[in-house]
């Protein structure tokens, strides 16, 4: 009944948007996204689409991707403590590890742990914008892909030769710098950069004094050549290393214990792109080879205990024809990933139990391919649909598809829908991982979702302001749960579950100028995830509050100053403590930050994090900061 009164005033909203405004410009700059096999315009996908552009990263100074991440509906993030803790990003209700991430294109997933992308790796002051592509995207992009997609894009050289400088100071001893060099030629650009962050954080605990630091140093290389009219290549290098203090449950009573634990890890990306596009612009072709490695090291009161790596080598070929006057394009995928997998730790005798061994080395590999059709059926109708088929080693061959649909209709309104299924391969943990209290189940099967998406977009006041909304549901089986209890040992295994997890939600936001130097951005999503207990009876999935909403007003003072203020909201949630779960609280944390032009060469700015020093949590029992103020300086010769 909530759904059907949600599509009702949603169907009420579009047609009192088709009235609202007769006169619009037809010419807008477009934006191509990775969100089909090649990148395409935003208009003419029907996924949702939010881009954060190098101007919105530089005007909020953070630190972290995730916090910009935030703001963006259908986003739910988790962050278990302090900066540089494991962080969660959940997309419409989805677990964290159904969210692919890409940096310049490559996968950056860290399949030693549980497939998710280790947010704390990665730092702002080097992004050069971000594609936020919600909706599954496993037809294309295969198994990680099931909820949507990040596509980070690093910065490249654009000035003929640049050098520039940043270093922020502030609280809780945080010290963040870093340099960049450049060269671009015109045929020919490549840049170096490096940067690194130190905090001493504070305690993540809510008992002890021991505080959670964290340091995080980033060297990254992009390099692209134009060798003639129809073919150029790029070449990209990334490599990420530190650590992070943290606690965890020892005793396991559902509270964190003030522990002297560190995790280290080292990541790397590579690829290499070549692209060819003839002078008639009807045939492109692309060649991505890629690789990804990850390694984590934990230590206890400096006992190495669990050390895991991983790391993927992919290869893909894509194909693409546009059969007449550039409206229809076919395209065509061969893809080949290999993942290897090794863990090291101590074998424990359990008695009566056996013994048990985490050392092991794992593999599994996925040839694959994929067919894509995109055609301007009429002036102001756009299709797509594309289908692709994995040949896993380790399951049974699957199958993907999803079909678009895009209306351009009168008064600056668009409308889009969009159903696909999408999957998602287990991962080694959940099948070989072995912890303290947790054992793999190698008989895992993949999970499996079915999904729609039904919104619109409407640019009125002569696009001035963009509204957008959409709803969406979706249907997973076989769900894993990596919370089940093992009868044997009596720890935690993960399990396939039985019958239908069911997310479904509304996505809302509204941006543009209340004045000529006055921008306001507004977003709230309602998103209702539920699965079924063990007695058969639905109930709310973990650290997926229903509702979110968030408020960005940017002022522009003069070309040399502006300020910007964030407010995000989080309702109430639930979390598992075992063997129930529990609730937290619903809260609001205010951020800003100010931007000042010195001269041509020197920008100064300043951040303030949780202005009013709000207490909550967003992970049960883990504290994270306080009010926090930072002053930073960029130097650009």
């Amino acid at each position: 009944m909530r759904m059907k009164l949600i599509i009702c005033l949603l169907s009420v909203f579009a047609l009192a948007c088709v009235e609202a405004d007769e006169n619009f410009i037809d010419d807008i700059e477009e934006i191509l996204v990775q969100a089909s096999l090649l990148a395409i315009s935003t208009k003419r996908s029907a996924n949702v689409i939010t881009v954060i552009n190098s101007d919105q990263i530089r005007n909020r100074t953070v630190s972290s991707i995730s916090d910009l991440l935030r703001d963006v509906p259908g986003l739910a993030v988790s962050k278990s403590g302090v900066q540089g803790s494991q962080t969660q990003i959940r997309v419409r209700g989805s677990e964290a590890n159904h969210l692919l991430v890409l940096i310049d294109g490559i996968e950056a997933n860290n399949s030693a742990q549980s497939d998710e992308f280790s947010w704390g790796t990665l730092m702002a002051n080097d992004i050069e914008r971000i594609e936020i592509i919600r909706g599954p995207q496993s037809s294309m992009l295969g198994s990680d892909a099931m909820s949507g997609v990040i596509n980070i894009i690093t910065k490249s050289a654009d000035a003929s030769k640049s050098l520039s400088i940043f270093s922020e100071a502030g609280s809780f001893k945080t010290q963040n710098g870093g340099l960049n060099i450049g060269l671009n030629s015109g045929n020919f650009n490549t840049r170096l950069s490096l940067s690194e962050i130190q905090t001493d954080g504070k305690n993540i605990s809510r008992f002890g004094e021991e505080k959670d630091g964290y340091n995080n140093q980033n060297l990254s290389f992009k390099s692209g050549w134009t060798i003639n009219e129809k073919l150029k290549s790029s070449f990209v290098a990334r490599r990420s290393n530190g650590s992070n203090d943290y606690d965890s449950d020892i005793n396991f009573d559902g509270l964190v214990d003030d522990e002297d634990k560190i995790a280290k890890f080292e990541n790397s990306t590579k690829g290499f792109k070549a692209d060819y596009l003839s002078l008639e612009k009807r045939w492109q072709h692309q060649l991505a080879i890629s690789n990804s490695k990850n390694e984590n090291k934990d230590f206890t009161r400096g006992i190495l205990g669990t050390q895991i790596s991983s790391s993927k080598d992919q290869l893909r070929l894509i194909s693409s024809a546009q059969l007449n006057k550039l409206s229809n394009r076919i395209s065509f995928l061969a893809e080949h990933e290999r993942e290897d997998f090794s863990q090291r730790g101590q074998v424990n005798d359990y008695g009566v139990y056996g013994i048990f061994d985490p050392n092991q080395d794992r593999q599994r590999k996925t040839s694959s391919a994929a067919l894509e059709y995109r055609a301007d059926i009429s002036d102001n109708i756009t299709a797509a649909a594309s289908v692709r088929r994995d040949n896993n080693s380790e399951f049974k061959d699957s199958s993907t598809y999803r079909l678009e649909v895009i209306l351009d209709a009168k008064n600056a309104l668009r409308i889009r829908g969009a159903y696909g299924t999408a999957v998602k391969n287990p991962t080694f943990t959940e099948r070989f991982g072995f912890y303290t209290n947790f054992i793999g189940n190698p008989f895992l099967q993949p999970e499996k979702s079915k999904n729609w998406e039904l919104g619109f977009d409407h640019e009125p006041l002569n696009r001035s302001w963009k509204l957008s909304a959409t709803i969406f549901n979706s249907d997973l089986d076989n769900e894993i749960d990596g919370n089940a209890l093992d009868p044997i040992t009596f720890g935690y295994t993960a399990i396939n579950k039985i019958g239908t997890s069911k997310r479904k939600g509304i996505e809302l936001n509204a941006s543009g100028n209340l004045q000529e130097t006055l921008t306001l951005s507004i977003s709230y999503t309602f998103t209702d995830s539920q699965e079924l207990d063990a007695s058969g009876i639905y109930q709310r999935e973990v650290r997926r509050p229903r509702h979110i909403a968030s408020l960005n007003l940017y002022w522009q003072q003069s070309d040399s100053f502006n300020i910007s203020a964030n407010i995000q909201y989080n309702g109430s949630q639930q979390d598992i403590v075992f063997p129930s779960n529990v609730k937290l609280s619903k809260y609001t944390v205010a951020n800003l930050s100010a931007n000042l032009s010195i001269n041509k060469k020197l920008d100064a700015y300043l951040r303030l994090e949780n202005l009013f020093d709000e207490n909550y949590e967003e992970v049960y029992g883990y504290q994270p900061l306080s009010f926090g103020a930072y002053l930073g300086i960029r130097y650009k010769l």
